[in-house]
């Protein structure tokens, strides 16, 4: 897979201001607000940068935390976690592993079958609905 690498005005002009902040200068949506927290629709989420497929609804669920929640990525290879000292916190932070776009964290507390909770701003991401 080849890294997506665009200048920070390419971004600006390709993403809103609100997807610039969270993807690009590692923001985050408030909670309880992104268009997909609680989505019913079937599908496949890509990230809103590259179009990478990184989450099926498949293995989302209501962590009722504020943000949707995966208990793991479509394959592990198209996120990165790197270590986030931020905010007076240690987390893991997810990126995309294709244009390294800040999703969100990815928290030990999640359900079977992996125990993992990945909680993702809605800005970062756009469903594509699964047909039929």
């Amino acid at each position: 897979m080849n890294k997506i690498s665009k200048s920070e005005s390419e971004w600006r002009e390709q993403l809103s201001d609100t997807q610039f902040q969270v993807c690009r200068l590692k923001g985050t949506e408030r909670p309880f607000t992104g268009a997909y927290y609680r989505n019913s629709t079937p599908g496949v989420y890509h990230c809103i940068c590259c179009d990478a497929a990184l989450f099926d609804t498949d293995t989302q669920f209501d962590a009722g935390c504020g943000w949707p929640s995966y208990y793991q990525p479509v394959r592990p290879e198209v996120v990165e976690e790197h270590e986030d000292f931020s905010h007076g916190m240690h987390r893991t932070e997810v990126t995309c592993s294709q244009c390294d776009a800040h999703l969100g964290h990815v928290f030990p507390d999640g359900p079977p079958p992996t125990g993992l909770r990945y909680c993702i701003n809605s800005v970062c991401l756009r469903l594509e609905p699964r047909d039929g």
